[in-house]
């Protein structure tokens, strides 16, 4: 008896939602800037949104390489689904799945696996991005429970979200090691969520700010104990970035097969462009940047996986994959010429998408400057 291999059989189905389910609408999608939220039913009717977790706790009994799998494919059809996908299964939940009492997995967990809520996670400040130890948003200790004040912006899903992970500072004096997770539902007093930002891409992807002004919550809302808060990070953050390395991965493979077909039909002095070396250059270019994308990417999720510290590897395979997307994004734009400049072409979509891969999970100078600490310089 064959049995089917769970990357295969991922990667097929996925492959099969998106290319009769994202691909058709993804410029119209694009155009109009609105959440899909019909796109999102399916996708958790298909078990997506509990890849990440256990079968016997509501998920889907997956991994972190299925996990980025997914994101990558979904990436190929539109960034924008990927990484509202990708907050749904990662960050959103992380937290409340690990820390949170089995009344609020009931009341928040599941109904998420389902897409019946939203969970996003609230990390960045207006004045504190990669610099962790610069949050302001304090959490302070009441009775029964904890005052949360502060503001956190480009906050994903932040406008659809029925939950939030909060990132705070509980003791200033203890910098890193006073950072913990708080759970805050969207409707407690106190919290705000501004307009949508209007976005360079990622047009489907809601993006806002999120203000709390004395919001209370109890004590079993605190998503980690005191002093683990930084460590409860650590322990994502190379799945955070391995998998923007697949959204990446997702999108450069769109532009390169766009980009090659386009190739073969152009016709220019009596033959294809295809048949030019610079198109043909730039084609090779793409190809073995996608390549060596994947074997960084998996190779990341494979450490992780195994239960090994993978973080330089996630590092640089985020850093090396973004930076490739971007290039092929604007390779793909180069090879359309003026159809790339045009919107009724996917070329400019993905030139404008590779920006929002470029902050999220690290700013490529923070790895760049880590990755060089963690080589020996």
């Amino acid at each position: 008896m064959i049995r089917s291999n769970p990357e295969e059989l991922i990667r097929k189905n996925i492959a099969r939602f998106v290319d009769a389910e994202i691909i058709p609408v993804a410029q119209e999608l694009d155009k109009r800037g609105e959440f899909p939220r019909e796109i999102f039913k399916k996708l958790a009717q298909m078990g997506t949104f509990g890849m990440r977790y256990p079968r016997n706790k509501g998920g889907a009994g997956g991994n972190t390489t299925l996990y980025c799998i997914m994101c990558e494919e979904l990436a190929r059809g539109l960034v924008s689904v990927a990484s509202i996908t990708a907050m749904q299964c990662l960050m959103g939940t992380n937290f409340l799945f690990h820390y949170g009492t089995e009344e609020m997995r009931e009341q928040f967990f599941l109904p998420a696996m389902r897409g019946e809520k939203i969970g996003c996670f609230c990390m960045t400040e207006p004045d504190a991005g990669s610099d962790l130890g610069a949050i302001t948003t304090r959490a302070t200790q009441a009775e029964g429970g904890y005052l949360i004040n502060g503001m956190k912006t480009w906050v994903t899903d932040g406008p659809e979200a029925s939950f939030y992970t909060v990132m705070c500072q509980t003791d200033p004096k203890k910098k890193l090691r006073g950072i913990g997770y708080f759970f805050v539902p969207r409707d407690l007093p106190g919290v705000s969520i501004s307009p949508r930002f209007d976005c360079l891409g990622t047009r489907t992807t809601p993006i806002c700010e999120v203000a709390f002004k004395d919001v209370f919550i109890p004590t079993e809302y605190r998503l980690t104990p005191e002093g683990e808060g930084l460590n409860a990070f650590l322990k994502i953050i190379a799945e955070i970035r391995a998998m923007t390395a697949a959204l990446a991965i997702g999108l450069q493979r769109a532009a390169f097969d766009d980009s090659v077909k386009y190739a073969n039909e152009r016709m220019a002095s009596g033959q294809t462009i295809g048949k030019f070396q610079l198109i043909q250059a730039k084609i090779a270019n793409m190809a073995t940047n996608l390549e060596a994308s994947k074997l960084l990417t998996y190779k990341a999720t494979a450490m992780i996986d195994a239960g090994r510290d993978a973080l330089k590897e996630a590092s640089m395979a985020k850093y090396f994959a973004t930076e490739a997307a971007c290039s092929a994004a604007d390779e793909c734009t180069r090879i359309f010429a003026g159809y790339g400049y045009s919107m009724e072409y996917a070329a400019q979509r993905y030139f404008r998408d590779t920006r929002f891969l470029l902050s999220g999970g690290g700013t490529h100078e923070v790895l760049q400057s880590n990755i060089a600490r963690w080589v020996g310089v």
